[in-house]
């Protein structure tokens, strides 16, 4: 690197936003993940040896997947090159590959491609880089917020370590800020920044759980805080507000406040109460909860308080859910807003949940008796010798599609478990079941 070259990284560094400046550039200064590059941890273990596989993070943004990548790149001397899913195609990816052909050839060194949001990527994508994976001519490096079962091909998943990362805690969120507050160097140091506590709580309630997130909101802050008399500038909670453009709603997502909100409207749902489910639902959103935990709770309240009364609350809840994954925050509020309504105003049962508990706690009694040999499947000649499948009706050869038959173990035969209630959807289902178990309880 010549003097102008040098010059203008240091240009471009000074300019970077402070999340970039304020990238940990070993595991000294890596903050979080304890459990996977801590001293003596397996991944660390891992990247200090120079024994490294093919490895996918998967965790929520924010929480150190591109930083530790970086790390990974620099402690093991690789050359390192990243590529973002989002912009990057199959042409990209070919002319990385030959470039570390030659780099083999010349520098003898290991070229880690690191793919950040890798499960943008598609099927061909995917299978463009799985022969270079496979021969170790790259180490893969991919990122992802998702799922990787469901969102990276099997057989490149196959080739790769997958790592969860946590989301970071309070605790580290408040490390990452006191850093970035001292350091005169690649912080904000130089411009005698105070912050006042309130201030400090409100970034890390508001960053949810996302480092980058914080250190925007703090910069922000900082720079358009103007200097006091005595040369330092002063982060109130206000400044803090205005920098996010959203004022600050008491609400811990951490503590009890996370709890007792999240039941408010659980039991606002189970209480036939619209009014107060929107209410306790935005009080959440605007004060920065997960959308995503909020639409786990909904999932759950479909399956669990309305049930068979109106099994299309699990299709509207689900629905929901994908209309967040989908679109995001703020726009998915509404599609939040909506399940939560139609939640609230749906017909009650809880007879699926009090079913599941019979049947654990009949499973908690040692109950695991062998599955009945007419329900068996005699997929060989050897076990239909032995009398599996003998003596099963099949229900599509009697009128109505329905035969009696025994289905549970001996012991069973006469247990039932699902007792349909008299609301909604269900009336029809106890009126089926009543058909065709002619004087079974229901």
């Amino acid at each position: 690197m010549d003097m102008f070259e040098h010059q203008f990284e240091k240009k471009r560094l000074r300019e970077a936003p402070l999340a970039a400046r304020m990238r940990p550039t070993g595991f000294d200064e890596f903050v979080g993940q304890e459990r996977l590059v801590g001293k003596r941890r397996v991944l660390r273990r891992a990247i200090e040896s120079g024994k490294l596989p093919s490895i996918v993070l998967w965790g929520p943004t924010g929480s150190g997947k591109t930083t530790l990548a970086f790390i990974i790149a620099s402690v093991t001397e690789s050359h390192f090159s990243p590529v973002s899913a989002v912009s990057a195609g199959v042409a990209d990816l070919r002319r990385i590959i030959e470039q570390t052909t030659e780099n083999r050839k010349i520098q003898h060194k290991r070229t880690i491609l690191f793919i950040d949001e890798i499960h943008r990527f598609n099927k061909a994508q995917q299978d463009a880089i799985l022969p270079f994976v496979e021969d170790g001519t790259i180490t893969l490096i991919g990122a992802t917020t998702e799922n990787p079962s469901f969102e990276v091909i099997s057989p490149l998943l196959s080739r790769c370590q997958v790592f969860r990362l946590n989301p970071l805690t309070a605790d580290e969120l408040r490390i990452i800020i006191f850093r970035a507050l001292k350091d005169g160097l690649r912080g904000l140091g130089a411009l005698k920044v105070e912050l006042a506590d309130d201030a400090m709580e409100h970034i890390i309630a508001m960053s949810n759980n996302d480092a980058r997130a914080a250190l925007n909101i703090l910069e922000m802050a900082a720079l358009t805080t103007p200097e006091g008399d005595n040369g330092k500038r002063c982060i109130s909670l206000e400044t803090i507000e205005e920098a996010i453009q959203q004022r600050s709603l008491t609400y811990d997502k951490g503590g009890e406040q996370h709890f007792d909100t999240i039941s408010a409207l659980h039991k606002s749902m189970r209480g036939s109460d619209p009014d107060a489910s929107i209410y306790w639902l935005a009080r959440m959103l605007e004060a920065g909860e997960n959308p995503l935990y909020i639409a786990r709770r909904l999932v759950r309240f479909a399956s669990e308080d309305v049930g068979m009364a109106d099994p299309q609350a699990l299709v509207v809840a689900m629905a929901a859910q994908q209309a967040v994954h989908f679109i995001g925050i703020p726009e998915g509020n509404l599609a939040l807003a909506e399940a939560a309504v139609y939640l609230a105003t749906a017909p009650k049962s809880n007879s699926l949940y009090r079913a599941y508990s019979q049947v654990q706690e009949e499973l908690k009694k040692g109950s695991a008796e062998e599955v009945p040999l007419h329900l068996r499947n005699p997929v060989t000649s050897l076990m239909k010798n032995v009398g599996y499948g003998k003596g099963y009706k099949y229900a599509h050869d009697y009128p109505g599609h329905f035969v009696k038959q025994q289905n549970l173990p001996d012991s069973l035969k006469d247990k039932r478990f699902y007792a349909p209630g008299d609301h909604g959807y269900e009336r029809q289902v106890a009126k089926r079941l009543k058909n065709w178990w002619h004087g079974r309880d229901s």
